[in-house]
């Protein structure tokens, strides 16, 4: 019996366009998984389970990011050991079980446990994901690559978010709105299986030499504690990049919990509040078509500087609003911002990061970015109990400003043209 075989890896959006296009589908799937959830479950928390405490009401997101953060890490360290296919394929059957949970949760403990399940699958699939868009793109078009990926992902979370409130106002809570879950698992299993290749031999032709910026430099010997210590503390870009990406999702777990439950105070409609909680992630989305592919034109550091500002900026608008207008301007400057940063840093990780250890720094980065769902769930609800919820996002907003004067110091340009060296 003949086997078929193996393709001779070829890097560049355009030679990798049909695979790519599949990736950018799958992790549209993976964000529409978190989308089932941000409209309905702050919501269900209140009206089902007759929470109060928004501490406790935010324990479902803060399991769901420590749980994903954690699953960053082995979803790098194993595609680069065992390739990324296989843990693609993982993620996605942990995620079958995750709207029928939701579905016969009989008790807050479920909708945790199945958030649990849910971080594991995200911090599985779109990590693979974003390793194979990066494996596939090359060094050229890093930025385009992963602005295509984040956008796939954050406009089917808005998407997906108005969606389910709209089903959630016309059905109710349950079951119906959490049936899109369902689909998107079984769709994506489906394609993975069947139609996404292998491109770990991507990443091994980059290293040999083909199209990198210094063919000639050795492969570094690096442990699992040395890359973990480099991106987290010593390598200044790296650790710059990791406290912005943990910033970033700390705005977006206070929002995904608290925005909900802010929005219903001026008694609007489910679905207005969709609306809400859906242009935030829609314009994050929709802007990071523009800004991955522009930061490889004019650099990576100018648009993650401006972006944490305007972050901040988002975030003061809503915190002094009390209706539907201020919060949907706050929503988008909010959005335009996370836009600006959220495609460039993992640019920037894939600048730095030698390809033959992609997988495990893209994990630690993202083991600490999606450590802000859980510090900013904790936070929000602490904050939100022992203040009032608006707060809570003025508290957000000061740590973005922060975080912006962080990266000007700290983060130094990473986009080189080819043929120049990154430092190290």
């Amino acid at each position: 019996m003949f086997s078929r075989p193996r393709p001779v890896p070829v890097l560049g959006l355009r030679a990798n366009a049909t695979q790519f296009t599949l990736l950018v589908v799958v992790n549209a799937l993976v964000g529409g998984m978190v989308g089932q959830q941000q409209t309905v479950l702050p919501l269900l928390a209140e009206h089902e389970f007759g929470l109060t405490g928004y501490t406790f009401m935010f324990t479902f997101i803060a399991a769901f990011g420590v749980t994903k953060a954690a699953a960053n890490w082995f979803a790098g360290t194993w595609s680069d050991r065992y390739g990324r296919k296989p843990i693609l394929l993982i993620g996605w059957l942990i995620a079958l079980p995750v709207p029928v949970m939701l579905i016969l949760a009989p008790t807050w403990w479920w909708v945790i446990a199945a958030n649990v399940l849910l971080g594991i699958n995200q911090g599985l699939t779109w990590s693979t994901t974003v390793v194979m868009k990066i494996d596939l793109a090359g060094p050229a078009r890093r930025g385009l690559a992963m602005g295509l990926n984040e956008a796939a992902g954050y406009a089917a979370v808005a998407v997906t978010s108005l969606l389910a409130g709209h089903l959630a106002e016309q059905y109710g809570l349950r079951p119906v709105p959490f049936l899109l879950g369902l689909a998107y698992a079984v769709l994506a299993l489906g394609i993975s299986t069947w139609w996404v290749r292998e491109t770990r031999d991507h990443a091994t032709l980059e290293a040999a030499g083909t199209n990198h910026p210094d063919p000639d430099a050795p492969i570094p010997v690096r442990t699992n504690r040395d890359i973990f210590l480099d991106t987290s503390i010593r390598e200044p870009a790296l650790s710059a990049a990791s406290q912005a990406g943990l910033v970033n999702n700390l705005n977006f777990g206070l929002s995904w919990g608290l925005f909900p439950l802010l929005f219903a105070t001026a008694e609007l409609s489910l679905t207005q509040i969709g609306v809400l909680v859906a242009l935030y992630p829609g314009v994050w989305g929709v802007g990071q078509l523009i800004t991955g592919a522009a930061s490889d034109r004019f650099g990576r550091k100018p648009f993650i500087t401006s972006g944490m500002a305007t972050q901040a900026l988002g975030l003061a608008v809503i915190a002094l609003s009390d209706g539907f207008t201020g919060w949907a301007i706050g929503a988008v400057v909010l959005g335009a911002g996370t836009a600006l940063v959220y495609p460039t840093l993992l640019a920037v990780v894939g600048d730095v990061a030698h390809p033959a250890q992609r997988g495990r720094t893209v994990g630690v980065y993202r083991v600490w970015r999606d450590l802000g769902y859980a510090a900013g769930a904790l936070l929000g609800g602490m904050v939100a109990d022992l203040v009032g919820l608006h707060a809570a996002v003025w508290v957000a907003a000061a740590i973005s400003a922060v975080s912006a004067l962080v990266v000007a110091v700290r983060l130094y340009e990473t986009h080189r043209p080819m043929g120049a060296m990154i430092p190290a």
